[in-house]
């Protein structure tokens, strides 16, 4: 064999040894794809079109006493994109054929008039919509999410689908809402708008409340961004809230906060708080504080006044505190209703305390019933006096005062009742028997008569029934002062309604009312006194069976500037709720207590 027929065995050769190499770079390859790197690859190929989506769990409802819905979940919407999906380039859509009306063309749609559409839709300008892809590109190429609006209500929502555009989708987000407005809006409180709870009830009760959000995730396709039926896998269940079940009867609620509301404009106050509550339960009917807050729009609210002022104002309750005092004094053993003192206008005790009344007057001979139709407070030390420091401060204790109540309201006040007895000085051991020198909140002055009218048995102040399915146990009550003590506190307090001088501003016909006005400062936490007085009233009804319990609390009307402000309120408060529960009217009439002697 020559040379010459050796050459193409040769280049045979060569090209079998070339191709078996390619084989074997392609064998290797592919084993690298599909065993080395099979695992890394396909996480990654699965990371580029699998998207996870939180699952929102539902905040629960707080309902009324009767069911009424106060606050729920109602679903809004989310509207995102896909930065990078936008940027590909126009999108295809059929359209009508102007030419032919019956069928449709094949249309490129730019990016431009997608913004643009997207825009008007949401509330933003096609360069805003442009801005927010641009924005999302900057910061990462391969950027595959952004929101263009959050919120958004369902008439929005499926005018969004409506624009059928690929790489925008909505997403299901809960929202929370306030059906009846502003009504009790100072108890409720609000959420942000990410749905945290940051006021209120919805934040004192956030744990019966929120819901647990939930996670998943599913492929999409790389283009459309569309949903690739069979793979959504569940993380994590989403948990909905528990419904929230509150003392509160919404339409009382209602009516109160129109009734303080009105009174304020009237007599130029500052703001107001009425409570109504239970006289044998302790359970809160109504908490109203003026001005109210409507937990829709928080911020249309300035921000002092979106709490709830009947827990977390305390103010110097003045005279309506004397009602205690005497109350524990006959407890005690030292005085009755028709036990009797000199009451002068300016009084010096050992000592050297300096008291006075709030208008000069010749010296009185006053029954302890007749101190309380008069507001002595001369007369009212001689009484006090007659118990030691510690077994007063001790009594304010049992009463519920200077400590929160059982409610737990944010930002609750506890009250001051100047520090430990023993450290007093001399005019706080008298000033603290007329309602000076301590300060309480208006749900415990309410809780105080509450005790008075139940017969000397304080309950704990109730504004929460339950969680769910889950009703709280009817609490066990503490007595404060003897029965004897109460009832013949109420019938003096009785006393004081049909011979104070305000008889006529608050007559309630055919029902017994035991009441008492008072006159007080604000302090402002820091040794000072606000502008201004705070005018109350606290009662209860009937006095011969009470039932309900009324606090009305109104600062600084500057038109009205004494106890007559707030005693229309009281009358009508009081009157709806008689009317409204269909208590029995009276029968015998209020016992006669001579106030003089």
């Amino acid at each position: 064999m020559n040379r010459t027929s050796r050459h193409p065995m040769r280049r045979i050769l060569l090209a079998g040894v070339i191709l078996v190499a390619l084989v074997g770079v392609f064998v290797v390859r592919l084993v690298d794809i599909q065993v080395v790197r099979a695992a890394e690859l396909s996480a990654e190929a699965e990371g580029r079109r699998s998207t996870d989506v939180k699952v929102y769990g539902s905040r629960g409802d707080i309902v009324d006493a009767n069911g009424i819905v106060l606050a729920d979940t109602v679903m809004r919407y989310d509207i995102a994109l896909s930065p990078k999906n936008a940027s590909a380039g126009p999108i295809i859509r059929e359209e009508p054929d102007p030419a032919d009306p019956d069928t449709t063309k094949r249309v490129k749609v730019p990016l431009e008039q997608s913004a643009a559409e997207l825009g008007a839709v949401v509330g933003l300008t096609g360069e805003q919509v442009q801005a927010i892809i641009t924005d999302a590109l900057a910061g990462d190429p391969e950027s595959d999410f952004a929101f263009v609006a959050k919120l958004v209500d369902t008439d929005t929502y499926e005018q969004v689908k409506a624009l059928d555009i690929p790489w925008v989708v909505p997403w299901e987000h809960p929202s929370r809402r306030y059906p009846n407005g502003a009504v009790a809006g100072n108890l409720l409180g609000f959420v942000d708008p990410d749905g945290n709870a940051v006021a209120g009830l919805e934040y004192s009760e956030d744990e019966c409340l929120a819901g647990e959000d939930g996670e998943l995730s599913y492929l999409h396709s790389l283009q459309d961004w569309v949903q690739i039926p069979g793979t959504q896998v569940i993380h994590k269940q989403a948990h909905d809230g528990g419904t929230l079940k509150l003392t509160i009867d919404s339409d009382l609620q209602w009516m109160v906060q129109r009734i303080a509301e009105a009174q304020v404009q009237a007599v130029g106050a500052d703001w107001a708080t009425v409570t109504v509550m239970e006289a044998k339960t302790g359970r809160l009917l109504a908490v109203a504080d003026v001005p109210t807050v409507d937990p829709n729009d928080p911020s249309s609210t300035d921000e002092d006044d979106r709490g709830s002022r009947s827990f977390t104002a305390p103010f110097e309750p003045g005279s309506t505190f004397k009602a205690l005092t005497a109350a524990s004094v006959i407890d005690a053993g030292k005085a009755d209703p028709l036990s009797q003192i000199v009451a002068p206008y300016r009084y010096r005790p050992p000592n050297e305390a300096d008291i006075n009344d709030s208008a000069f007057h010749e010296d009185e001979r006053l029954t302890l019933t007749g101190v309380l139709i008069e507001s002595s407070n001369t007369g009212m030390s001689k009484f006090g006096e007659l118990m030691t420091d510690r077994e007063r401060y001790d009594d304010m204790r049992k009463f519920g005062l200077g400590q929160e109540t059982e409610v737990g309201f944010p930002a609750e006040a506890s009250g001051d009742l100047h520090g430990d007895p023993d450290d007093w000085d001399n005019q706080t051991k008298y000033a603290t028997m007329f309602g000076q020198g301590l300060t309480t909140t208006a749900v415990q002055i309410a809780s105080a008569y509450q005790t008075i009218a139940n017969g000397g048995v304080r309950m704990p102040v109730r504004l929460v029934d339950g969680c769910g399915d889950d009703a709280t146990a009817e609490p066990a009550g503490t007595r404060v002062v003897s029965e004897q003590a109460a009832d013949q506190t109420s019938q003096m307090l009785e006393r004081v309604y049909l011979e104070g001088w305000l008889a006529d501003e608050w007559e309630i016909p055919g029902y017994r009312v035991a009441a008492k006005t008072g006159t007080a400062q604000v302090p402002d936490g820091n040794g000072h006194y606000l502008h201004g007085y705070l005018v109350s009233v606290s009662g209860f009804a009937p006095a011969d069976d009470p039932q309900f319990v009324v606090s009305v609390s109104i600062m600084n009307p500057v038109k009205m500037n004494s106890s007559a402000a707030s005693a229309p309120v009281f009358q009508q408060v009081m009157s709806q709720v008689l009317k409204k529960y269909r208590t029995v009217p009276s029968g015998a009439p209020a016992p006669e207590l001579p106030a003089t002697w």
